[in-house]
């Protein structure tokens, strides 16, 4: 593989790694956690997820699985150079 396909990776799996984290940071708590400790447990929740959320959580797991594809990808290209290939 070409040299410059790792370094394609390597930036990407650092991009969606800082995407990921972000996204992950925007979600709501649900509670019973480490936010209702501090007091992020007072407000009430609503029945119903509002678009954002929804949107919100598809960006969250598309941006999983592109990180996850990163991490295999690297993963696998190390297994063909470490076999001598």
């Amino acid at each position: 593989m070409p040299i410059a396909f790792t370094y394609t990776l390597i930036v990407l799996l650092f991009i969606t790694s800082i995407l990921l984290t972000l996204l992950i940071l925007l979600h709501r708590g649900k509670g019973g956690g480490m936010s209702s400790m501090f007091g992020g447990g007072v407000t009430s929740s609503l029945a119903g997820s509002s678009v954002a959320e929804k949107n919100l959580d598809r960006y969250t797991v598309l941006v999983g699985i592109v990180w996850f594809a990163c991490i295999v990808g690297l993963g696998l290209w190390l297994r063909v150079t470490q076999s001598g290939g």
